[in-house]
């Protein structure tokens, strides 16, 4: 059970493997649900493959850097 209010997204296929070909699994999940919720909403909505590429490598480099959410400072 998560604190969402809102449907929770969920998560393809192709977004776990990449995340755990990263070995960046451990990181997502430690994110809150809100975010982890935001991010598979996200790319989950690109129109084109390219556009979720370029997300799903955003949420990538993100979690890999640590400390940045959407391109914002993130405290976790």
């Amino acid at each position: 059970m998560t604190g969402l209010k809102r449907a929770l997204n969920p998560m393809p296929d192709d977004v776990r493997a990449a995340l755990t070909e990263r070995g960046l699994m451990t990181v997502y999940e430690a994110r809150p649900d809100d975010q982890k919720n935001d991010y598979l909403g996200w790319i989950g909505r690109a129109k084109r493959p390219d556009t979720w590429r370029k997300q799903l490598d955003q949420m990538l480099d993100e979690l890999q850097r640590g400390g940045v959410y959407r391109n914002m400072a993130w405290r976790g």
